[in-house]
């Protein structure tokens, strides 16, 4: 194989932040090229230098595509050069059509008009390319992220690129969706398509990649040959984190009384804009001191639940009773939630969770700022000494509180997320898919946070896609499968087999 592309040296320094230093790393033509590392490691401003986001000049060191450098000064010059990027974060335009979208920016036409009928006949070679059987002049809002997934992969094959990088590509996906698209990237393997794929998914990098290079704090660690038989786990972790994590779930003796602080009983929600029943009668019971895992495929009313509990601001029509500590519960709206000692960290931190323009220290204490206040003004210095103390808590990577949110990797922003919470010093908390798109390192850091507020007496209820995730950190698990509980087990008696047995038992 020759060589296709090669990063040499490159180096990229924020405000107060060396990103990248000195990181090299080559790309054979037609290989799936993995990037793995910690949150923070460089990863994708390494790919953002490659795709022109970062322009020529704004970086030290060279990109060699061909063996020719390039100056990439805008996205549209690594886009002449064949390169296209994929991003967690879907660049769609929901009101449009598919193909109106996969055309974006090069229309088919003359004269300044779109040609429809060319436009559909050629996204429909596009979709078969990814597998999609649908109807171009869908809107891309009607389809499922799974499906938007492929639609971005069918806009980049539309532009004739030759590397397709892709940051992430399966972190919202199920795993069927998962399985689809691994396959598909194997097939434009074949096709002569170079693929580099960011992903913290050990396991579906070990099934997919031909090389793996691993970044750590800015640089180069190592590049890993799948076909030497150097790909494995255990030596991506310790290259990603500088040291050998045994066991991704750290241990914990099962401390929880039986004293049942949170309870739901006969819950039913209706969802009037989509006029659909979406939960049905559940049941649950969560003790002191226990983690609840709630487990079930994506759309089955996990994440539902969580919110028409947290004060229901979706604004379902719900029935039944909520019991906190004891006591018969109604919240109108997540401060009733929150003040009565019952918090939620959403799945989406970026969307829901966060305010990214907003600095670390503005995020931590914003669920709980009426315990800052004083002579009727926000105290400034308690405000910075409590987001100092839960900084330090939680191990949160950032120069200062100061810092602004979005420039923190995923793994600290979820931190910060957390941290929110807790200060909010709940005795119920709800994590929505606490480790989604985080590393193995800030995933164990994570984890052990959780053990520690389980031994302090908080109680979790812990909402995961990832069934190793369920059992490596419950006490108890809950099935749902199309809003209803459809099993409990203890987890001496729960396996990957038995949930997904009763996930798909409608």
């Amino acid at each position: 194989m020759s060589t296709i592309l090669e990063m040499r040296n490159i180096t990229k320094t924020f405000p107060g932040v060396k990103a990248l230093s000195e990181v090299s790393f080559r790309v054979e033509k037609g290989e799936i090229h993995c990037l793995v590392g910690e949150n923070g490691a460089g990863k994708s401003t390494l790919m953002k230098v490659l795709s022109g986001v970062h322009p020529y000049g704004s970086f030290t060191g060279d990109i060699i595509i061909d063996g020719v450098a390039q100056t990439f000064r805008a996205i549209s010059d690594s886009e002449k050069a064949g390169i296209a990027i994929i991003y967690q974060e879907l660049a769609l335009v929901p009101e449009m059509t598919v193909y109106e979208n996969i055309f974006l920016g090069h229309e088919i036409g003359s004269k300044g008009l779109v040609d429809e009928n060319e436009s559909i006949m050629k996204a429909r070679e596009m979709l078969k390319r990814v597998r999609l059987d649908i109807n171009p002049t869908m809107r891309v809002k009607d389809l499922g992220v799974g499906k938007q997934q492929l639609i971005e992969i069918a806009k980049a094959l539309s532009r004739n690129v030759r590397i397709l990088i892709l940051d992430e590509p399966t972190a919202a996906l199920n795993e069927d969706d998962c399985d689809n698209l691994l396959g598909i990237l194997r097939e434009l393997k074949e096709q002569g398509v170079t693929c580099v794929m960011i992903s913290h998914k050990l396991k579906e990098v070990i099934r997919i990649a031909d090389t793996v290079t691993v970044l750590r704090d800015g640089q180069t660690v190592c590049t890993l040959d799948a076909r030497k038989g150097e790909v494995s786990e255990p030596a991506m972790i310790k290259n990603m984190v500088g040291r050998e994590i045994d066991n991704v779930y750290p241990k914990r003796a099962s401390k929880a009384s039986d004293e049942v602080v949170f309870e739901v009983r006969d819950w039913k929600a209706f969802d009037p804009r989509y006029a659909r029943e979406i939960l049905k009668g559940v049941d649950f019971k969560l003790r002191k001191g226990e983690i609840v895992g709630l487990a079930g495929l994506m759309g089955s009313g996990r994440t539902e639940f969580a919110h028409s509990v947290f004060g229901n601001p979706d604004g379902y029509e719900i029935s039944g009773e909520v019991f906190l500590k004891g006591e018969k519960r109604s919240f109108k709206s997540p401060r009733d939630a929150i003040d009565a000692g019952l918090a939620y960290a959403s799945e989406d931190r970026k969307g829901n969770g966060l305010v990214l323009i907003q600095d670390v220290k503005s995020n931590i204490t914003l669920a709980n700022l009426g315990e800052l206040v004083k002579n009727g003004t926000i105290d400034e210095n308690a405000e910075i000494k409590t987001a100092n103390e839960y900084k330090d808590s939680l191990s949160i990577k950032t120069p200062s509180v100061a810092q602004k949110v979005f420039n923190l990797s995923g793994g600290n922003q979820q931190k910060v997320s957390v941290a929110k919470w807790l200060f909010v010093k709940p005795d119920v908390l709800i994590l929505d898919e606490p480790t989604r798109g985080i590393d193995v390192g800030a995933k164990f850091e994570i984890y052990t946070l959780m053990n520690r507020l389980v031994e302090e007496g908080m109680s979790i209820i812990m909402i995961s896609s990832e069934l190793p995730e369920i059992l490596g950190m419950s006490d108890r698990v809950y099935v749902v499968a199309s809003g209803r509980i459809t099993g409990e087990l203890p987890i001496a008696e729960a396996t990957q087999e038995k949930i997904m047995q009763m996930a798909t038992n409608y």
